[in-house]
């Protein structure tokens, strides 16, 4: 025992230990060989559920974790279903792949459930309850959920506090929470366990004290059953167990070890957890609070120390925040001051009060009010808030390992050092050096963008084209291709404003996005096709004048820095895809040509009015239709790459065999089979890379 108390006392066995386990973490994520099982049947327990309009969703255990995906019949079935937690079941399905993210850099939904143990998804057509839930810790479970449910005006909240159930909570003040930098006060984590360990321990210290930590271990294990062990409570509840046999057998261990030792053993179960956002923070944080604890218990002003707090978790989560949500708000450090001891001390213990006495109910929803509302007023302050491109690993590094030196070594020259840090991440990519052309994937439609050093050109949005005209004009969708594809692309590769939107044509596959664009980001100016606007152009333009964003139609050309962009489409046709922008450009001697929608009678009349000849990239018209590409028009302009902006499995068929046939002495790239496809222009040498290898 001496001996093993001699070794895990010795800091290098962990930090070993640190770089062996990241070592394995990156070298399994990259070689891991993803499998799906031919399985057809599936039996086991459900630990989770959920369900969104006509779609349930399901977690089952049974030898490995598995999402399974099932849509009711009817609004009767729906009704019927009466499946909860710890219910063994039958499923019968076929599994799938989950999707990855097809852009660069987004968010990647493998790698999410992955972190989360689950493998694969089952779209079920089938389910059958073998037998109802028979444990006791599943019925206890589900006697505090419905008496959640049960509470019309403070069940979202309750939900978010007490089990990790945040999907009840509006949208905009989710966002608003995220805006501020508060929003790691939603995850249940540390600050919940810290209540709840001191609220027992004072309860049974005097009475129990020799079991004491066993008790207070045991409740924090069901808590952590409670909320489907979150990974931000896996590592403070065993953390807490970890500190405690620590404690009690006198192993002497630092408690910065410790939290390195858990991290290490927690990556080795599953290296996937790296790819969750609550790991990251928890363990970022927690480490760094308790690495500069000695710092921290010097000041005695009890608002210099929660500042000094506040200050240190926010710059080692700086690096983190910006590559997740490429969004700082310096402001939050002093927000931080607020709002943790607000939860801490009134909305937390409150909700846990509320779920044994209801009739609390009122004075907690008085005090949620207060927190919206104090939230809402502040979302609107945007001085000191930035939208961030992500930062390389190597920076990362180099910025912790200053931070490191900023805090223990204090001085005016490294402020002014970390503020030039600062000035850097915020202007990062923003000005690019090299020329960049990105297709975008927006699935069955087109985006392109245009990267000139300090000019940025959208050509196109993207849209879901099963979407009616009247309800374009009020649309407030969670799921469009804008929140959760354009601008977090945008945000991720510098991008901060659009310097040309240019819509192709008013088609809902090329600009049914442009309206939440121009609400949500910086528009300088809009370029439309010629011919008469239809209803969805006047629908945005009527948007542009309420914003004063000049717009203009039917133009020869736009001069960017010392590039040039033709517009060789300027006669009118008798219908909307005919009328498309088709866009020439040269970038660093390559030559560019975007075809919008038009059809074999455009491109005719470009052969006869240009001599376009050795087109380095084609952006292939219509997606790859029939009605395009003729073999007359490739053979002339005789492209080297071809580029189809395409759906996965669209009703379509595009593309159409004839055309591939027709492209097939040029290099084909396709958004379905490749994801984003980005050409890099550097000294007059060009570098191709696809999302998916």
């Amino acid at each position: 025992m001496k001996k093993l108390k001699i070794v895990l006392q010795s800091n290098k066995i962990f930090y070993i230990f640190l770089l062996v386990s990241l070592l394995y973490t990156f070298i399994y994520v990259n070689l891991y060989d993803y499998k799906v099982t031919n399985q057809t049947k599936y039996t086991g327990y459900i630990s989770d559920y959920s369900i969104d309009g006509d779609k349930l969703s399901l977690i089952i255990k049974s030898k490995d974790k598995i999402k399974i995906n099932y849509y009711f019949n009817s609004k009767k079935e729906k009704e019927k279903f009466n499946l909860s937690y710890g219910d063994y079941i039958d499923i019968y399905g076929k599994a799938e792949k989950p999707s990855e993210n097809t852009n660069f850099k987004l968010f990647n939904y493998r790698n999410y459930l992955l972190s989360k143990k689950i493998k694969y998804e089952v779209l079920a057509s089938n389910i059958k309850l073998k037998r109802k839930n028979k444990n006791i810790f599943f019925k206890l479970k589900i006697s505090i959920i419905k008496s959640i449910e049960k509470r019309k005006n403070t069940k979202n909240y309750l939900k978010a506090f007490i089990i990790g159930d945040k999907n009840e909570i509006e949208k905009s003040f989710l966002d608003s929470y995220k805006f501020l930098g508060i929003s790691h006060l939603l995850a249940i984590s540390g600050m919940h366990i810290s209540l709840i360990s001191i609220l027992i321990f004072k309860l049974i210290k005097k009475r129990l004290p020799n079991f004491s930590y066993l008790i207070v271990s045991i409740i924090l294990l069901f808590y952590l059953f409670l909320t489907n062990f979150t990974i931000s409570m896996v590592r403070a509840c065993l953390e807490f167990i970890l500190f405690s046999i620590n404690k009690v057998f006198k192993f002497n261990i630092k408690n910065t070890n410790i939290v390195i030792l858990l991290l290490c053993v927690l990556l080795l179960y599953n290296p996937y957890f790296i790819f969750d956002i609550g790991f990251r923070f928890s363990f970022s944080i927690s480490y760094s609070l308790m690495l500069f604890r000695p710092i921290i218990d010097k000041e005695k002003r009890y608002i210099i120390k929660s500042l000094l707090i506040s200050v240190i978790s926010f710059l080692v989560s700086i690096p983190i925040l910006i590559n997740s949500f490429n969004q700082i708000n310096i402001l939050s450090i002093i927000y931080n001051i607020f709002y943790v001891p607000f939860i801490s001390y009134i909305i937390f213990p409150m909700g846990l009060l509320t779920l044994i006495f209801p009739y609390l109910d009122a004075t907690y929803i008085y005090f949620i009010n207060i927190f919206e509302n104090i939230t809402m007023i502040l979302s609107k302050i945007k001085i000191l808030s930035f939208d961030v491109s992500n930062i390389p690993i190597i920076l990362c590094i180099l910025y912790y390992i200053f931070i490191y030196f900023l805090i223990t070594k204090f001085n005016k020259k490294k402020i002014i050092i970390l503020f030039l840090i600062f000035i850097i991440f915020i202007n990062y990519k923003r000005y690019s050096f090299n020329a960049k052309v990105t297709f975008i994937d927006v699935s069955q439609g087109d985006s392109i963008l245009i990267r000139l050093k300090d000019k940025n050109v959208l050509i196109d949005t993207g849209g879901k084209i099963n979407y009616k005209v009247e309800s374009w004009r009020k649309r407030k969708s969670k799921n469009n291709i804008t929140n959760y594809t354009l601008i977090p692309y945008l945000k991720k590769d510098g991008v901060k404003k659009i310097d040309y939107l240019i819509l192709t044509h008013g088609d809902f596959d090329h600009m049914g996005e442009s309206i939440n664009l121009v609400n949500n980001f910086k528009i300088e100016k809009v370029i439309f096709n010629c011919g008469k606007y239809n209803n969805l152009e006047e629908i945005l333009i009527n948007v542009l004048n309420k914003k004063k964003i000049p717009y203009y139609n039917c133009v020869k050309r736009i001069n960017i820095n010392e590039n040039i962009l033709y517009f060789l489409n300027d006669n009118l046709y008798d219908n909307e895809n005919d009328n498309s922008n088709v866009i020439y450009t040269k970038i660093n001697n390559y030559k560019f040509i975007f075809m919008g929608d038009v059809t074999m009678k455009v491109e005719n009349n470009i052969i006869e009015n240009y001599k376009l000849n050795n087109i380095d990239v084609l952006k292939v018209g219509h997606h790859g239709s029939k009605t395009s590409s003729s073999k007359k028009f490739i053979e002339s302009i005789n492209p080297k790459y071809s580029i189809i902006s395409v759906g996965k499995n669209n009703k379509y068929g595009h593309p159409n065999k004839e055309t591939l046939e027709n492209l097939k002495n040029s290099k084909i790239y396709r958004t379905d089979k490749n994801g984003g496809i980005m050409f890099n222009l550097k000294n007059n040498k060009l570098k191709i890379k696809t999302c998916f290898r």
